[in-house]
Formats: C-alpha cells, structure tokens, sequence
C-alpha cells in the first residue's frame, strides 16, 4: 500500500485574529484523518517539534504545530525566538489559548479531517496541552512532563506561569500524563497530586511515571533523552489516540 504525508508551513488566524505560522503535515490520501494539535517545548518551535508532526501524520493523523513564539521574532531561529520570549515575559495564558483554538480550527476544517481533535505538549507544552483539555474542547489530552500545573514556577525564573488546576472541573475529555521519576518540574509529588486532584473529580486520566527518566526524556536531540521511556511513551501515546480520537 502507497504511503506518503505532506509537510509545509501554513499560515493560521491566532489570538486576536493575529496571523501567525504553523506547521502542518497530514497524510496524503481522501481520509478522514483525526488531528493532533502538537504544541512545542519551551525551547521553541524547533526541527524536533516539526519531527514529532510528521511522526504523526505517518501514523495516520492530521498533525498542525503553530510558532507560539511568532509575535517575538517570526523569522528567528528557534533559540532567538525563545529568548525573545523569556525577556518579553513569555506568553499569556489568552494568547495560547488564541493561537491553539486558531490552530484546531483550521485542522477542523480541512476537508480531509474527521472533525476529531487531540492535543499534545512537552515542558511547557504540557502544561498547555492540560489547558486545552480544560478550554478548548480537544478529544483528547497528552500532557508529557508538564511544569506549573499545580505549582507556581520558581522565583528565579525570568517569566511568571501560573497553576492552572483550578480549571481542571473544566476538563472534557481524557488526559494521558507521562512522566520521568528523576524530574524536578513536575516533581513525582506534584504529579501525585494532580492525579489525586483529577481523581477527586471524576476526571478520565491515566498517568505513567518512567523510571531513569527526567524531564525532557522524550526530547531526541538533547541529553536528556532516554531512549526506553521514550519508545514506551510512544506506544501509549498512540494506543491512547487509537481509542480516544480514531
């Protein structure tokens, strides 16, 4: 059976009805396809990100990750861009909110999609992916490693994230968390505790802790990575889309 994806740079209606840069790859047939809405780390809108969207699309899925950093720079390389972020004070909860929901509904309306949508975050891309499972109607919810959700982060740090577990009563739809035991930002603590906080409140969610694996694990290109937990990661991930989104 032929097999084949498409890949390229779009351009989505974002917070504020903003025009800012996506990237897009789906795989090439009439579909329809579920979608995944692929949100990027802290360190940008990077080849690795772009990676992890054609990995979708070469799984079947329509796969869309939008330059959150795109007001701080549209043409920076990655690193430029997240520096300009962090003196900038980083992103508002509103304007991800606006360039993610922008994202979806462009995903949506493409005539190959199947109306379904899942989202995906690492680092601080976790805890927007936890957002957007409170606030933007997402089918689905993978939440790997993300900081903040339950605690403010440090002092120290040149931008202010708040928590955000106060929207979890929001939450319409499932969550898989994945996590390594040796992280700091979610700690094991914190992860316990937003596990307890969701099942409290009745909240479908499953979470998986790796052991030998801290934060960034699934990150390919950085020291962080950790090949074990990754490939498990990987598996659940697309086993939790396979019942949720397909």
């Amino acid at each position: 059976m032929y097999q084949g994806i498409l890949a390229e740079t779009v351009t989505v209606t974002g917070h504020q009805d903003e025009a800012i840069g996506a990237y897009l790859a789906r795989p090439l047939g009439a579909g329809p396809f579920p979608g995944v809405l692929v949100i990027h780390h802290a360190p940008g809108w990077d080849g690795a990100t772009k990676e992890i969207a054609r990995r979708f699309a070469a799984e079947g899925y329509l796969a869309i990750s939008p330059n959150l950093y795109h007001r701080f720079g549209p043409d920076l390389a990655p690193d430029d861009a997240a520096a300009a972020a962090r003196a900038g004070g980083w992103i508002t909860t509103e304007q991800f909110l606006g360039d993610a929901g922008g994202a979806l509904r462009f995903l949506r309306t493409l005539p190959v999609s199947s109306g379904k949508a899942g989202s995906i975050g690492y680092c601080s891309g976790g805890r927007q992916s936890f957002l957007a499972a409170c606030e933007l109607g997402v089918d689905a919810a993978v939440d790997c490693y993300g900081a903040f959700v339950i605690s403010s982060s440090p002092p120290e740090l040149p931008y202010r994230m708040e928590p955000v577990i106060d929207r979890a009563p929001k939450i319409s739809c499932p969550i898989l968390g994945l996590f390594g035991a040796e992280d700091k930002n979610p700690s094991p603590d914190e992860v316990a505790q937003i596990d307890a906080e969701l099942t409290r409140l009745g909240k479908e969610h499953e979470f998986h802790t790796f052991e030998n694996a801290g934060h960034g694990f699934f990150a390919v290109d950085r020291p962080a990575y950790r090949v074990d937990a990754a490939v498990q990661g990987w598996r659940l991930i697309l086993d939790f889309y396979g019942r949720h989104l397909r």
